[in-house]
């Protein structure tokens, strides 16, 4: 496991993470339904994962997702550049009930999000907007292009679930060994 630090005025972050683990998890960010997606997340990329948070949710829940987001992609960074003898790409259509969310992604080294999942309103207490927020601080941080678009779907517990668990079966499919590729670039570097 590899682990990760931040502290500012609004959060207090540490994220440890095995990349090509078992997807166990132990999650506790003070925001229930991001330890809900987090855990999803863990268990379908595969990666190890701990994160403790403890942040300013008493004013809402904004910096502690966000910042989460910034250490695990740092993090994410850290461990898979450089990349070899990785797919480097991944994809996956993810179904739960009538929702289907659709995740391709490039390990490049080059941040780029397309989030096409049209939300509003709450899931509980939790602003569906800051999925989008998490999203955009995970991307830029482990320097990853990302397109996650909702192909269908009504239940916005549903469509924010499939999301987290689309991106988290295409990592697992881009980080997939594979020798024969050695470094996945045309440029020898990425």
């Amino acid at each position: 496991m590899i682990t990760r630090s931040r502290k500012t005025k609004e959060t207090d972050i540490e994220i440890s993470l095995k990349l090509n683990g078992s997807g166990k998890s132990n999650i506790q960010t003070g925001v229930g339904f991001l330890d809900h997606m987090l855990e999803s997340f863990a268990k379908h990329s595969l990666i190890d994962l701990e994160i403790k948070c403890i942040g300013d949710t008493h004013i809402d829940d904004h910096h502690s997702v966000e910042d989460v987001g910034i250490v695990l992609g740092a993090l994410f960074a850290q461990v898979i550049y450089p990349i070899e003898g990785v797919e480097r790409f991944g994809s996956a259509n993810i179904v739960m009930d009538e929702a289907c969310v659709s995740c391709d992604l490039d390990l490049s080294n080059r941040p780029y999000l397309v989030y096409e999942v049209a939300l509003d309103g709450k899931v509980g207490n939790f602003d569906t907007e800051l999925v989008e927020e998490f999203f955009k601080a995970f991307v830029l941080n482990a320097k990853i292009s990302v397109h996650i678009i909702a192909l269908r779907g009504k239940n916005k517990h549903h469509l924010i679930e499939a999301s987290f668990k689309s991106i988290a079966v295409a990592i697992r499919r881009a980080t997939t060994k594979n020798a024969r590729v050695g470094i996945p670039s045309t440029k020898d570097v990425l």
